[in-house]
């Protein structure tokens, strides 16, 4: 049973904390995004005063570019270090898997609050000035508080445009809203132009990637695709309609066997899986969060212990694409899996 953590620190209490626990500020040097993260500081001062931006429904202002965020997932926390703000933040939390050596020596000079996901209590005694989130549900009572909790005490919250699509422009890409936060962040932060190439060397890998449609389909028809996530319990979780696989899918001319679950990974049977019948799987691997059924040995290993799937093509003919199974959420990291998935069906035969 999970335990109610301890109350919260008073309104009180935390507007001392945060009136008193600022940090030096940034370098003044401009730096642009290359391979890899950016160098830390620049920007600090350039933005002007009274500075706004929107974040799922909520218009956040700030009167100088943040110098303690706190991001409260790993996804979040890598968006930071690739535009080079390490130095600008003054925790993170969830860490879900190893951080990719690109981001090592950057991230080991972050606090890590919360190896987990943060309470409220955690979050409070890094006096952030700024909280950042991939998803809406990481602020609530009983996690590291709510938006209007944190609003009240002056600390604008920030979640990812991609769990939100609703507060933006109709019909943009899960690929579109997540360059649009790299954006909105480069403005927060002073280091728009960084923001902006980070933006267009992805949009162009997605273009590269998406080189694969017209060469994907075979009689008029485009492959099927099973995206198994995980394995709890025995059961497969996948990507159903409303997860990033999807649009991963139409991009490099595969179609999602489960796009018709409108859920983002759905728990399904394995029974399900087999009469989709896809042509080819991709698995996410998960080996380093270390859950039963995680890896992708276990996940092979499952589908060839079922008597259904796996007298499947795919499983039989090892019509299998591994990729890192956190880069299947959208996160600055999700252009790589989306590389992989292209190369994976040119490997596999399915584009000519």
């Amino acid at each position: 049973m999970r335990q109610r953590h301890r109350a919260l620190v008073t309104a009180a209490t935390l507007t001392l904390v945060l009136a008193t626990g600022g940090c030096s500020a940034a370098g003044d040097d401009p730096a642009s995004a290359g391979d890899g993260p950016a160098p830390p500081g620049g920007g600090h001062g350039v933005v002007a005063r009274g500075t706004s931006i929107t974040s799922c429904g909520r218009e956040l202002d700030f009167g100088e570019p943040p110098k303690r965020a706190v991001t409260l997932d790993q996804t979040s926390t890598e968006t930071l270090l690739e535009l080079g703000l390490q130095d600008r933040m003054a925790g993170t939390a969830n860490l879900k898997t190893k951080i990719p050596d690109q981001y090592r020596k950057a991230y080991a000079d972050v606090p890590v609050i919360a190896p987990k996901i943060a309470t409220g209590e955690q979050l409070r005694s890094a006096t952030p000035d700024f909280v950042l989130a991939g998803s809406a549900d990481l602020y609530t009572g009983d996690r590291a508080g709510t938006r209007e909790e944190l609003d009240a005490l002056k600390v604008p919250t920030f979640v990812s445009a991609v769990d939100c699509p609703q507060s933006h422009e109709a019909g943009k890409s899960p690929f579109e809203l997540l360059f649009s936060d790299y954006e909105r962040l480069g403005k927060v932060f002073g280091v728009e132009e960084r923001a902006a190439k980070l933006a267009q060397r992805q949009r162009a890998a997605v273009v590269k990637a998406g080189e694969n449609a017209s060469a994907a389909a075979r009689d008029g028809k485009a492959p099927s695709v099973v995206y198994l996530y995980s394995v709890f319990n025995g059961m497969p979780y996948v990507a159903g309609k409303t997860g990033l696989p999807g649009e991963m899918s139409r991009i490099v001319g595969a179609r999602n066997a489960f796009d018709d679950v409108n859920e983002d990974w759905p728990e399904v049977s394995w029974e399900e899986v087999a009469e989709r019948a896809p042509d080819f799987i991709v698995i996410g691997d998960l080996s380093e969060r270390g859950r039963p059924g995680d890896s992708a040995a276990e996940k092979r290993a499952a589908m060839a212990a079922d008597p259904l799937v796996s007298k499947l093509p795919a499983v039989r003919d090892n019509k299998i694409i591994v990729v890192p199974g956190i880069e299947l959420d959208p996160s600055v990291r999700s252009v790589h899996a989306l590389g992989l998935l292209a190369q994976g069906m040119k490997d596999l035969g399915h584009v000519h």
